[in-house]
């Protein structure tokens, strides 16, 4: 079953977010890693918020402990992100660009 996580990183920066996804060779509005279904991210109340769709919690799991943990840690992060998740009802893939 599809998931949505919300990460909210206090202390983390834009620039901080951007090279993580530069580390991981991603670009903005290109395809995410395996089991990724939709992410953005932005400065909300003073934190960097994440919001991604994931295919299921495992694969999550597994990306943030082998990957996003590690370079979170890397690029100076102060700490672990507050983490809520939600069973996703439905989702929508990419649009018709007519």
């Amino acid at each position: 079953m599809a998931v949505a996580i919300i990460m909210e990183f206090n202390g983390a920066t834009l620039e901080q977010y951007n090279e993580i996804n530069r580390k991981m060779g991603l670009t903005p509005g290109g395809p995410g890693p395996a089991g990724s279904i939709s992410h953005w991210a932005a400065m909300m109340d003073g934190k960097l918020q994440v919001t991604d769709v994931w295919e299921s919690r495992e694969q999550f799991d597994a990306f943030a402990r082998d990957t996003l943990g590690p370079l979170s840690m890397e690029v100076g992060f102060p700490g672990p992100p507050k983490i809520t998740f939600h069973d996703v009802h439905n989702y929508f893939t990419e649009g018709n660009r007519a």
